[in-house]
């Protein structure tokens, strides 16, 4: 199984705090990896930096064997953005849309080929979320969980081979919830690799390997623990 995901000795911090100080993991194809902890932890500042969105202060970050990144001159921290946007697909807390377009106008943003976002909306990921169903809805209008789904299409405008997700399912109903989950699924089986910071324990359920999020950094725990066995790994 090829090594997807490499992190080494991730440090980050928000002037003089530490909120990384050390996070470390790896994730292979097919690999779902759940990052766990209370708010605040640093999960999220985790995720934007293997997005690309937020610069670390040290360690290293590699993306199917290609530096993400890496330290360089005067001990700077130097991002291969071209590998990273190649490589990956974000999915933040808050959603990529401009309110005042169509949810088919936002997607043109992002799927540049008209003749693949139409199989998409017929055939591929954008049907299995149910997007095609309220495509020409204005986005200000939409639900969280649609925005949800729509973001989620977003992120696999460029067919990625890891998906970076931010509690993808925070206050979203049942049926948005589990249609998530069965996309997740899917793409895992066609060894998509998956990393996803939850509070939900049905995602948990998906993943291969679960670590907590404890001062600035990651210890695998059992990923059998649910309930008060998992709240006391905080």
């Amino acid at each position: 199984m090829m090594t997807m995901i490499t992190v080494e000795d991730l440090k980050s911090a928000y002037g003089r705090k530490q909120i990384l100080k050390g996070a470390s993991f790896m994730a292979g194809q097919g690999d779902c990896v759940g990052i766990v902890g209370a708010n605040g932890c640093g999960k999220s500042t985790l995720l934007s930096i293997l997005a690309g969105t937020l610069r670390p202060k040290a360690g290293r970050v590699l993306y199917g064997g290609a530096p993400a990144w890496q330290g360089g001159a005067a001990g700077h921290m130097r991002a291969d953005m071209g590998t990273i946007r190649r490589m990956t697909g974000y999915v933040p807390q808050d959603n990529p849309l401009i309110p005042e377009l169509t949810v088919l106008d936002n997607l043109r943003l992002w799927y540049p080929d008209r003749d693949v976002l139409q199989w998409q909306l017929q055939q591929g990921v954008l049907k299995m979320l149910g997007v095609d169903g309220f495509s020409r809805m204005q986005a200000s209008k939409l639900s969280g969980g649609m925005k949800k789904r729509v973001s989620i299409g977003i992120a696999m405008a460029s067919n990625p081979p890891i998906l970076l997700l931010d509690e993808p399912s925070a206050a979203l109903d049942l049926i948005c919830k589990e249609d998530i989950r069965k996309y997740l699924q899917a793409y895992l089986q066609h060894q998509g690799t998956v990393v996803i910071t939850t509070h939900e324990e049905s995602e948990l359920d998906l993943c291969s390997r679960i670590y907590v999020m404890n001062d600035g950094r990651l210890r695998p725990i059992d990923r059998s623990l649910r309930g008060e066995a998992l709240v006391r790994e905080f």
